[in-house]
C-alpha cells in the first residue's frame, strides 16, 4: 500500500514538472541565416589575411601574393568599398540621409542641408549631391555582390533564396546601426532607431 501510495506522488510530481518543460524548435530561417552569417565572417576573414600578405619574404626577396580568383577579388574590392565609405555613410546615417531598408541595402531621403548639427556642418557641406548619390550607389552595389557570393559559396543556399539572405542582411545592419539610424521594417515603416538600454 505504502509503495503504491508512494509511486502514485511520484507520478502526480513528475506529471506537474512535464508542464514547466520549454521545447524550442530551431526553423530553417535560424539555419540559413547561421549559414549566411558563417559565410559573410568567413569574407571578413580573407579580407583581413588579404590585407596582412607581406610582400617580403622571411630571406627579403620581394614575393608575389597568393593568387586569387577574379569573383574573390571583386568581393574583397567590394568589401574595401563598404570599409572605405563606412564614415561617409554614418554620418548620413547620423543628418538622417540616409536609412537602412529591409533588403539589407541603403535609401536615401535625398540632402537636407537646413537641420544639419552644428558638430556636423563642415562635414556635411563637403559632399555634392553627385558625391552623395555616388558613395550611396557604390555601397549598395557593393552590399548586393556580397550577398550574392554568399549564395554562392554555399552550397544550401540558391539563388531563390536571395530575397531572405537580403533580409538577413538588412538585419545584421539594422544591429549595426548607430541609435538615431532610420531603420525599416519588415512591414515597410521606416522608423528612427533607439538607443539600447
Amino acid at each position: 500500500m505504502k509503495k503504491t501510495m508512494m509511486m502514485v506522488m511520484i507520478l502526480m510530481l513528475g506529471g506537474c514538472t512535464l508542464a514547466n518543460v520549454k521545447v524550442e524548435m530551431l526553423s530553417e530561417r535560424t539555419a540559413l541565416e547561421n549559414q549566411v552569417l558563417g559565410s559573410y565572417n568567413s569574407l571578413d576573414t580573407q579580407m583581413l589575411l588579404v590585407a596582412s600578405v607581406r610582400g617580403v619574404d622571411s630571406e627579403g626577396n620581394i614575393s608575389l601574393p597568393p593568387e586569387s580568383s577574379l569573383e574573390q577579388q571583386e568581393i574583397i574590392a567590394a568589401m574595401q568599398i563598404i570599409d572605405f565609405h563606412a564614415d561617409d555613410i554614418d554620418l548620413f546615417k547620423q543628418l538622417q540621409w540616409v536609412g537602412e531598408n529591409n533588403r539589407g541595402l541603403i535609401t536615401s531621403f535625398g540632402m537636407d542641408h537646413e537641420n544639419i548639427p552644428e558638430n556636423a556642418r563642415a562635414s556635411a557641406r563637403r559632399f555634392s549631391q553627385e558625391e552623395f548619390e555616388a558613395v550611396v550607389n557604390q555601397v549598395n552595389q557593393s552590399r548586393g555582390k556580397i550577398m550574392r557570393h554568399v549564395i554562392h559559396m554555399n552550397a544550401y543556399i540558391t539563388d531563390a533564396d536571395f530575397e531572405e539572405v537580403a533580409r538577413i542582411f538588412a538585419r545584421i545592419e539594422a544591429d549595426q546601426a548607430s541609435p538615431e539610424t532610420l531603420i525599416q521594417s519588415k512591414e515597410g515603416r521606416w522608423a528612427v532607431k533607439k538607443e539600447q538600454k
